[in-house]
């Protein structure tokens, strides 16, 4: 979902999701920390701002990107220092428990700076990456070559003696190894290229690319809305490849230009925007040593998003493809030998279709017989089992179980593992078996789980991070059996978040999270700060306080910080996330209104009176229009990276909600924070990267330029950065940090002392 941003939510909420028991409070255990001091601007909050950026939000310094080997005996994993954001490769023996280090980035660049084209951190920006050094990796099917790139440069390993091998070319991009372990295929200037590793023979398969026209990349929609960051695929048997061709050339340009470098000339971007043209995505097969290209024909007019390839072993090479309004979508096979296509299944919904996030539905069965696919056409989203042709066999998870994610396939158990649960406040593993029968929990305690699973399906890494504040993350066999903890290095926070997750409201229940100082005095009455984010595909409201830490301080400085997940967000079914249709604002505004008052009548300490509310990304967007539009219960806002009119925003994003401009003029004009900039009241501090290219800043200046115009105050902090400014210096996100609480401690909080 391409509108949230690494500084959105703290730790990323939104790629997990969660669930609690209903209708009752369930506090956290008291933690042992002592509350901060008093002093309100003095060192204390300036340690703890800088100590949150420097360690990634106690983040850095955590195994990431697992792989487990084939029979899994090992799993390789990235690891930066607790206070480093350069990740380094290692590899834990699972039956010693022993980690050694297989690769440093230090070892490669020997001294030097690591350096990035525009396109890899573009990319990067869209995969929400903030880190350094091995960023990713790849180990080959047989699990005896791991693939790295570093710095524009690709490099093979090996693993049994970490021989280091570098590829050919420059300004790699998504370099994979073919099924068969023998080649390298990647990016490099547009074209796509396969390496041969015998020989270090570098081909490039395509040709033709331009400025505006590439091969083997996904294009900005697909990377930022549709989750797919592929612009290439290998065939099972590594003889040939698909790609993707993007014509770029109808799309229009943004230019963006660091003010601090003014003699640096500006770079370009293809942003297409509502009711503009996209780019024109079309894909050919070629042969893994070049030749000619066989173009595949499906109606690119009528279905122009391409959402998901697949080209499995036992069953045909598959595409998923959309309409521009995004209400269908049609599953096709391809004949590999023609490029002719055949229609397989076709899903409509009368508002959007949602995709399975981890990109891999649909998902053909080991033998081909049938595949797995995600649908919500009952009210809610569950996994279904379809034959070959695409006739329904049979639904895997029932309706009210909320299915999030497929992670393992066991062809030979008959199950399936896939995450979900019928709390969406928490996240659940479960075993599913796939002739029919319900859902199996193998995880425990409440609080946020996941998995990466071996290819023999005997091991997997499980992920824990629950209510209690508790986190692990080792290695379990079938039966759940631990076998091996994975180690970090990382600090531990000075403090666990005291979080109260609770449902509230009358005529509609909401999922809402109070945090209160740990110094909490009953009786006192405290000012409110609303943390929001209230837009589509994402969900706040989690059961594991380690996502608060930000907020947490926040509280001590003497508030109660609350968070509301209201209609549009998902987890509560099918009608409950479409309410949104057509308007993005105002059911999302009435419910986080709602939900504030009913918390507000369930805890007299919060004093609605003194409310604040802040937000990044749509949450920027959201807390403008709160703001500007609820002045009676918003006594200040503070918007990071927000909207200002989704006329420019991404096409692909906005029209899914908003349709296309000609179809929906006003629920475009009711939907801008321009339309309302007149009614400012309240003060306003807006907060924006100069180069980001998600929301760009032009965003920001044409809503501080509608203020002036209309001669209402407000404040402006420019930031250096893009759309992750926060998360790419820490000093950055210490400053930025300290700005927002002063300007609550001026309109919110005037009591000495806090």
């Amino acid at each position: 979902m391409g509108f949230a941003s690494i500084r959105t939510l703290p730790l990323s909420v939104a790629i997990l999701s969660g669930a609690l028991a209903i209708a009752q409070s369930v506090p956290s255990p008291a933690s042992k920390s002592p509350a901060p001091a008093t002093d309100q601007r003095g060192d204390v909050r300036t340690t703890f701002f800088k100590d949150l950026a420097e360690t990634g939000q106690y983040t850095f310094g955590k195994p990431t990107k697992l792989q487990l080997t084939p029979d899994g005996s090992s799993v390789l994993f990235l690891r930066s220092g607790p206070r480093d954001r350069r990740l380094t490769l290692f590899e834990l023996s699972v039956g010693t428990g022993q980690v050694q280090e297989v690769l440093n980035p230090e070892t490669i660049l020997k001294g030097g700076d690591e350096k990035l084209s525009v396109e890899e951190k573009a990319r990067r920006e869209r995969m929400r990456e903030y880190r350094q050094g091995f960023t990713s990796f790849q180990l080959s099917n047989d699990g005896s070559k791991i693939l790295v790139s570093l710095s524009g440069k690709t490099y093979v390993v090996a693993r049994a003696t970490k021989r280091v091998t570098e590829l050919p070319g420059t300004n790699w991009i998504d370099a994979r190894f073919s099924p068969n372990g023998q080649s390298v295929a990647g990016v490099q200037l547009g074209e796509l290229h396969v390496v041969d590793l015998a020989s270090l023979r570098d081909v490039p398969v395509t040709s033709g690319a331009t400025e505006t026209l590439t091969h083997g990349l996904a294009e900005f929609v697909a990377q930022e809305e549709m989750d797919r960051f592929s612009g290439y695929w290998w065939a099972a048997d590594s003889g040939q490849l698909v790609f993707e061709e993007a014509d770029l050339s109808g799309v229009e340009k943004f230019y963006i230009a660091d003010p601090a470098d003014p003699g640096q000339a500006p770079n370009a971007f293809s942003y297409p925007r509502p009711g503009k043209p996209n780019a024109k995505v079309r894909l050919g097969i070629v042969g893994a040593s070049g030749g000619a290209t066989t173009w595949i024909q499906w109606d690119s007019e009528r279905y122009p998003y391409l959402a998901r390839v697949h080209w499995p072993d036992s069953a045909p090479l598959t595409l998923l493809v959309l309409t521009r309004n995004q209400k269908e979508a049609k599953l096709l096979t391809v004949d590999t030998a023609t490029g002719s296509t055949r229609d397989v299944l076709t899903e409509t919904d009368s508002a959007w279709i949602n995709l399975e996030r981890t990109g891999r539905i649909p998902e053909w069965m080991p033998d081909g017989s049938s595949f797995l696919w995600m649908t919500e056409r009952r009210g809610d989203t569950q996994l279904e089992l379809r034959g070959r042709t695409g006739a329904f066999i049979r639904a895997l998870t029932p309706v009210g179980f909320h299915f999030k994610a497929l992670l393992d396939v066991n062809d030979k158990e008959g199950t399936l593992c896939v995450s979900g649960g019928p709390d969406p406040r928490e996240t659940h593993l479960y075993r599913v078996p796939l002739n029919g029968g319900d859902p199996v929990r193998i995880s425990q305690g409440p609080g946020i789980h996941s998995a990466v699973h071996a290819k023999d399906h005997r091991t997997y890494v499980h992920h824990a991070w629950l209510l209690d504040g508790q986190e692990s993350s080792g290695v379990r066999n079938a039966d759940g059996k631990l076998l091996a903890v994975l180690p970090s290095v990382a600090e531990n926070p000075p403090f666990s978040p005291r979080l109260e997750l609770v449902r509230v409201g009358r005529e509609r229940v909401f999922d809402a999270l109070v945090i209160r100082p740990r110094d909490f005095q009953p009786g006192r009455k405290y000012p409110v700060i609303l943390d929001v984010y209230a837009g589509p595909g994402i969900k706040v409201v989690q059961g594991t306080p380690r996502y608060y830490l930000n907020s947490q301080w926040m509280a001590d400085q003497g508030y109660i910080v609350a968070m509301i997940d209201g209609r549009g967000t998902p987890g509560h079914g099918r009608d409950w996330e479409r309410a949104i249709l057509g308007n993005l604002i105002d059911v999302p505004l009435e419910d986080q209104v709602a939900g504030l008052k009913a918390l507000g009548e369930r805890f007299p300490e919060m004093d609605l009176t003194r409310t604040g509310i802040t937000g990044g990304s749509f949450g920027g967007y959201f807390t403008a229009m709160a703001t500007l539009r609820r002045p009676e219960v918003f006594r200040c806002g503070v918007a990071i990276s927000s909207v200002a009119d989704w006329m420019d925003y991404d096409s692909c994003y906005t029209e899914r909600y908003l349709d296309l401009p000609s179809a929906n003029p006003e629920g475009y004009r009711r939907s801008s924070v321009l339309t309302y900039a007149n009614k400012l009241e309240r003060p306003l501090l807006i907060v924006h990267g100069l180069t980001d290219d998600n929301v760009y800043f032009a965003h920001s200046f044409r809503l501080m330029e509608a203020l002036f115009r209309a001669g209402r105050p407000f404040e402006f902090l420019p930031l250096p950065g893009t759309h992750m400014a926060g998360a790419e210096d820490s000093v950055l996100a210490m400053r930025e940090n300290e700005r927002v609480m002063e300007f609550f401690d001026r309109h919110l909080n005037p009591l000495p002392g806090k």
